[in-house]
């Protein structure tokens, strides 16, 4: 591992998930708020691992194969925690079927991704603005649904509900963007 900034951010994000999961069952009233904090900590390294890796100059292998596994991670385990919990808020089928729905879209890209790679075309499927865009919302929805209860008034829960509803539209749509862009490179060559 090539010790840098953003690969030192990237894997602190990883070590970062069983913090949240710790402090999201830890039996005391405000568990959940730090979960939902360490999260949100956890979704601002992933705009600055990128970001600084590129304008430092200190991209590399491992931080590109590092970065998706740990945003998948995160991500992966925020989901099944708010499965789990099934708060009154709302029905737990539609907490399930957005998991699914983003953890099963998350494999088949990365699946594709590697596969495209094998066959000399991964750029035909790098990350697009409504990728980057879906990222935002989810996280933003996940910390919202994680925090779990109102915040000055403001219902988080329903609103981080419906931010994850438009997440998950937005995760079907990248998906068919970037099988589409697939499917383009693999008929050109």
């Amino acid at each position: 591992m090539e010790y840098n900034i953003p690969n030192l951010l990237t894997s602190f994000r990883i070590v970062l998930v069983p913090v949240v999961v710790v402090f999201f069952y830890l039996p005391v009233s405000w568990g959940e708020q730090v979960a939902a904090a360490v999260f949100m900590v956890a979704a601002i390294t992933d705009l600055f691992d990128g970001y600084l890796a590129r304008k430092w100059g200190q991209t590399s292998a491992f931080g590109a194969f590092l970065d998706p596994v740990a945003d998948k991670v995160i991500v992966s385990v925020a989901l099944i925690l708010l499965v789990d919990k099934n708060p009154t808020d709302y029905p737990s089928i539609f907490m399930t079927l957005a998991a699914i729905i983003i953890i099963g879209r998350e494999i088949t890209i990365s699946a594709l991704r590697e596969w495209m790679a094998e066959i000399g075309s991964r750029n035909s499927v790098a990350v697009s603005i409504i990728g980057k865009v879906k990222t935002t919302t989810q996280m933003t929805a996940l910390v919202w649904l994680l925090y779990g209860q109102p915040l000055f008034g403001f219902p988080l829960v329903e609103a981080g509900f419906v931010l994850l509803y438009i997440a998950v539209f937005l995760t079907l749509w990248s998906m068919i963007d970037y099988i589409s862009a697939a499917l383009v490179s693999m008929k050109n060559d």
